[in-house]
C-alpha cells in the first residue's frame, strides 16, 4: 500500500507515519500545505490513499480538489468536534479525530483494505461541510473551563487565560491573575475548543492569547520569543516551522 499524508503539523505528520509504518504500511510522502500538495499530484501518479487534515497552513484541503482531481481514496484526519463533523457522517466520509488513536487508525486500515474493490474515486460536494468548517457564526467555542480547586469548583473565563500550556503529563491554564490551574484535556483536545483568532499553538507545550502579548523578541534558528503579560515561568519560543503561520495570526 502506497500512502500519502497531507499536514501541516510537521511532528503530527510523523506520528502518524510512524503509526502507519508500525501497521506494516509505506508512508512514500508527507505534503504541509495545499500549494504544494496541488503542485504535487500535478507531477506525480496517485498514491493508494491519501490520509488529509481539514485545515492546512493556507487554507481548507478542500481547495485541493478544485484545483486537481484526486484519484485516490481519502481519510480525513481533523480536530474538528462532532458538529462540524455530521456533514461527513451523511457524506460517508471517512475519518479519524485529533488525536489520533493507535486502534482506531488500525481499524481504518482494515476497512479501506476490505472495501478497496468497491471504491471509486471520491466524489462529494463539499459546500456544505466546508460552511460547517469556515462560517464563525456557526462555530461554538468554550467561553469557560471548569477546574477543581480543592474540594470546590471554580469557572475560569477563557478570556482571562494568557496561556495553555503542558508539563508533566498534565495541561494547564495560566489566567491573568497569575494562578495555574490543571485541565482535564489535552493541548490537542483545545485545538476545536479554543478561538482560532485569540489563541494560537506557537509550539508543540503552549497556546498564548493574542490579548495577552506583551512583547515578540527575535530568537535562535530564525525563531520568536514571546513575552506575556503574567506568565514568566518557562520560555515561550514560537517554533521555526511556526513562525510564518503566527506572524499571519498576528494581522
Amino acid at each position: 500500500m502506497n500512502v500519502l499524508i497531507i499536514e501541516d503539523e510537521k511532528p503530527a505528520a510523523r506520528r502518524l507515519a510512524r503509526l502507519l509504518n508500525e501497521l506494516n504500511v509505506e508512508v512514500s510522502q508527507m505534503l504541509h500545505s495545499v500549494a504544494e500538495s496541488i503542485e504535487w499530484f500535478q507531477s506525480n501518479p496517485h498514491p493508494t490513499l491519501i490520509f488529509l487534515d481539514i485545515q492546512l497552513s493556507d487554507g481548507l484541503s478542500f481547495e485541493i480538489f478544485e484545483a486537481v482531481e484526486v484519484k485516490s481514496p481519502i481519510i480525513f484526519t481533523t480536530a474538528y468536534d462532532e458538529y462540524a463533523l455530521q456533514a461527513f457522517k451523511l457524506n460517508s466520509i471517512d475519518y479519524l479525530l485529533k488525536p489520533i488513536d493507535d486502534e482506531e487508525l488500525a481499524a481504518a486500515i482494515r476497512q479501506f483494505e476490505e472495501q478497496a474493490p468497491a471504491r471509486q474515486t471520491l466524489q462529494v460536494d463539499f459546500e456544505d461541510i466546508k460552511k460547517l468548517l469556515v462560517n464563525p457564526v456557526e462555530r461554538e467555542y468554550k467561553k469557560r473551563f471548569t477546574v477543581k480547586v480543592g474540594q470546590h469548583l471554580k469557572m475560569l473565563p477563557v478570556d482571562e487565560i494568557e496561556c495553555f500550556y503542558s508539563e508533566h503529563k498534565g495541561t494547564y491554564a495560566y489566567t491573568h491573575e497569575g494562578r495555574n490551574y490543571l485541565l482535564d484535556t489535552t493541548l490537542e483536545a483545545l485545538e476545536s475548543e479554543l478561538a482560532p483568532e485569540t489563541f494560537f499553538r506557537v509550539n508543540r507545550k503552549f497556546y498564548v492569547n493574542i490579548h495577552y502579548i506583551k512583547d515578540i523578541i527575535s530568537y535562535t534558528n530564525s525563531r520568536l520569543q514571546i513575552k506575556l503579560q503574567k506568565y514568566a515561568e518557562q520560555d515561550i519560543i514560537v517554533a521555526r516551522e511556526r513562525v510564518k503561520d503566527f506572524k499571519v495570526w498576528l494581522e
